[in-house]
Order: C-alpha cells, then structure tokens, then sequence
C-alpha cells in the first residue's frame, strides 16, 4: 500500500495543480462576491476606484500610449484600485468594431495595452460592451448595421428586441471573451485583473418606461455571457432609475423614468453587482445645490438599502461628478460634492459590513487630453485639493477593508445611517455643508443657478445624452 500511495504521489499533486490553477491564473485570483460583499481571496474587497473611457481610444495610436500609463501611475499612487473604461468603438474614428464581426487587429491590441498596464499598476477593470447612446457607435450603430443588412428594424430601442443585433452583439461579447492578449497572453475571459463586465453603458428605452423590455434583454445577455465565462463578475451598468416592478420606489428617481428597472434587473441570478450613477446638477437641472446633495443622499441611501435587503448584492456607486462647465462652478464647490459622496459610501461600507463597495468618479485624465476633456475631467497632478481627497477616500477604505475579518461581518450601527423615511431619531449619512478631511478644509458655498447645456467634442458622452432625459 505505501508503495502505490508512492506511485500516486505525483498524479495527486498534478491534480491539486490543476485544481489551484482554475481559481488562479498566474498566482493572482479573481474578485468574487460573497453575500452583499466583494471578497478577493476571502478577504474582504473595498476600493476606491475612477472611470476613464478613453483608454482604449487614446491607446490606440501608439504616440499617445504614455497617457494610459501615466494615469494609472498616478492612480495607484493615490491608492484607485479600480478603473472602468470602454471595449467598444463600434464604427467611426479609431473603430474596434469596424462592421459586425469584424475587427481592427491595431485597436485590439491597443486594448490588450490598457488591460496589460492596469496589471502592471495593481488596477482592476471593470469593462462595458456597448453604449446605450451614440458616442463611440452604440446602439445607434448596431440598429444601422442591421438596417443596412435588411433587417426589419424601426428605430435604436430595437437594439434590445431584434434578433439580427442581438446576433451581432452576443458575437461582440464572443469576440471579447475570448481575445487572447497578445502581451499577457492571457485570454480575456481568463485574467485576474478584469474586475467585471458590464452589459452596456446607461441603458435607456424610450418605448418601454417600465423597464420590461430592457429586463428581458439582461436576462438573455447575461446568461450568454455567464455561459462563456464564469471567472468574472458581471452587472449590467445601471444608473439606478426605479420601474414597475416596485411602483413605490419611483419617488426616488429624479420625477422622470428612463426604461429601466433597478430592482428587477438587478434580480437577474447571473448579474452579480448593482450599479448607480448620479448626476444631480444635470437630473436637477435649476434647483439648488441644497436640493441637488439631498436628491443624491437619499438616491444612494435607497439603493444601498434594496442592495442589501432585496437584491442581496454589492453596490457600486460607478458614476459622479461635477461639471467645470456648471454656471458658478469652482474646484472648491466640487471638492464639497466630490468628498459628500465619499463620506456616505465610506459610511455606508463600515456600517453595512462593505455592502456599498466603493466609488468610481467620473473621470480622471491625463495632461494634454484637451479634446477629450467634459468639464469632469481631474488631472490628478494638476488638481491638488482634489486628488487629496481621492487619496484620503482611498485610505481609508483600505484601512476599513483591513478592519473587518470576512464577508458578511455587518456592524450594528445603524444609528449612525439611517434611511430617508423621516424618522428623526436616525441620524442620516451627512451630505454636510461643510466637510473637514485630514489635511483638507473644504466649505460649501451653496449658490441657485440653472444648468446650461453644452455643445461638446464628439468624444464627449456625460452631458450631451442628457436632454432627452427628462421627460
């Protein structure tokens, strides 16, 4: 007998080799999800984090290369652990996607680049597929390819119903998945340092407000995705807007819909994560400052809670900002905002044992980039104020992080965030009105203004989308 456990030996070690290497490539393991928690190899995973959507774009002409660098340099440096950035361009300048299902090699590796320099850096990415709007291709795109194919096709909203686009997109999500990296040599679908997917950036239905028609198409994309790749999380890149499914929820939505529904999307067993976005200086477009902070509290208090007790998932908080192109707007005003949303998702975390994730603001960029820039953009060696809060923000969620033993270990606080129902013996999350961070003073000028809207390069897709909104 000991002769033949001898003999085995080796087999038994090649097979627990094997068995360590299908939950880690590389020595590296992917992000999970535990209960209303992210854990990375069972520890739990809080992170501060940016958006930056032109990475793929800029690094596609290889001059330019050293803008993607440089950011994720100055990221890690101010401890931004997780980046989201697009994996389209469906048509146009610098196209990816060139017609459907076919792909500019140059651009792809241009990608390969991106996911390349954010392993380097230590960042994970979360990566969208397609744009709800007309930026970079979308759906626009998809319905005009179909159009020009034959297909029976009226207008965009038809992206979420026609089986010749959802043909081609399923083929785009295929054709991402498994891309091998030509510097990684890693297939996409097979690397620890993609985060998550998403489905498609803001998604919007302007011939279905109940959020039905969208519903059905996250329950299809995402068994197809999850069906090619079960290593990554994924989530659909909501903004956060309340449909039918829960009627008494709408009262948070900022009094128009837009197709979508939080909860019953969100519900969908393979979507691991939910999302919001926030735009209250556009959603809100000619109310205070004042009114604008509290939209956005209560926005994040009631999708933090439906995370944790109805849906059961992680939240992210995966867009904010505010705009330099805000009448009377100064760096101060947005360092107010900026470390008000910073302070709830941090409360909100320690009190919810890291239900509420972390925070991706919108966006950070790199010097020279005048083309690309919104009125969002924070240059992080230029905007001092503003990067010592990101690096505050960052600190501390990795010290919270590193305070709490597993997933799941919730804190009885509750006295400490409260719900927006009017119970005054809560004390809710402080959207102060003057906010004090180590080494940082910043006070809050509340001014009433009117939000104008502006033209933007074609590059740019956080305000143009926006008019149509508010029906």
């Amino acid at each position: 007998m000991a002769n033949f456990i001898i003999s085995i030996l080796p087999y038994i070690c090649i097979i627990f080799a094997f068995s360590y290497l299908a939950q880690s490539t590389n020595g590296e393991s992917f992000v999970k999800t535990q209960g209303t928690e992210f854990a990375l190899d069972g520890r739990p995973f809080l992170f501060n984090g940016f958006n930056s959507y032109w990475m793929m774009h800029v690094a596609a002409n290889p001059r330019e290369r050293n803008k993607v660098t440089e950011v994720f340099s100055e990221a890690a440096a101010n401890g931004l652990t997780v980046c989201r950035t697009w994996v389209f361009t469906d048509g146009g300048d610098r196209a990816l996607q060139l017609s459907p299902g076919v792909y500019d090699e140059r651009v792809f590796e241009a990608l390969d680049f991106v996911i390349s320099e954010a392993k380097t850096y230590g960042i994970h990415l979360i990566l969208s597929f397609v744009n709800n709007f007309k930026d970079f291709g979308g759906r626009a795109q998809y319905v005009e390819w179909a159009r020009n194919a034959g297909a029976a096709v009226n207008g965009e909203d038809d992206f979420y119903t026609s089986s010749v686009v959802k043909g081609y997109y399923q083929n785009h999500i295929k054709s991402i998945l498994t891309r091998v990296n030509t510097i990684t040599k890693l297939a996409y679908k097979d690397e620890p340092a993609i985060l998550a997917w998403e489905l498609i950036n803001e998604p919007r239905c302007q011939s279905d407000y109940s959020g039905r028609t969208i519903n059905a198409w996250v329950e299809e994309m995402a068994a197809y995705t999850k069906s090619l790749d079960s290593n990554h999380l994924l989530e659909v890149g909501m903004e956060g807007f309340y449909g039918d499914s829960m009627p008494g929820k709408k009262q948070y939505n900022p009094g128009y819909q837009v197709g979508t529904d939080y909860i019953s999307s969100n519900l969908v067993k393979e979507i691991d994560f939910a999302t919001i976005h926030a735009y209250p200086d556009i959603w809100l477009s000619g109310q205070n400052d004042g009114s604008q902070t509290e939209f956005v509290r209560r926005w994040m208090w009631s999708h933090w809670e439906d995370a944790r007790t109805i849906l059961r998932k992680p939240l992210i908080f995966a867009e904010f900002g505010k705009s330099k192109k805000d009448p009377g707007y100064s760096e101060n005003e947005r360092d107010v905002f900026i470390n008000a949303v910073y302070t709830n998702i941090y409360s909100f975390a320690r009190t919810g044992g890291g239900s509420m994730a972390g925070g991706l603001v919108w966006q950070v960029m790199a010097e020279g980039m005048d083309s690309y820039y919104d009125g969002y953009e924070i240059i992080l060696p230029r905007d001092p104020s503003t990067t010592a809060l990101i690096n505050k923000q960052s600190h501390v969620m990795k010290v919270l992080a590193q305070t709490m033993r597993r997933p799941n270990m919730v804190e009885n606080t509750g006295s400490e965030v409260g719900d927006a129902s009017g119970d005054k013996s809560i004390r809710k999350p402080h959207f102060q009105a003057r906010a004090k961070t180590e080494g940082v003073h910043v006070h809050a000028h509340h001014h009433r203004h009117h939000h104008r809207r502006h033209g933007h390069h074609s590059y740019y897709r956080r305000n143009a989308h926006k008019e149509q909104g508010q029906h």
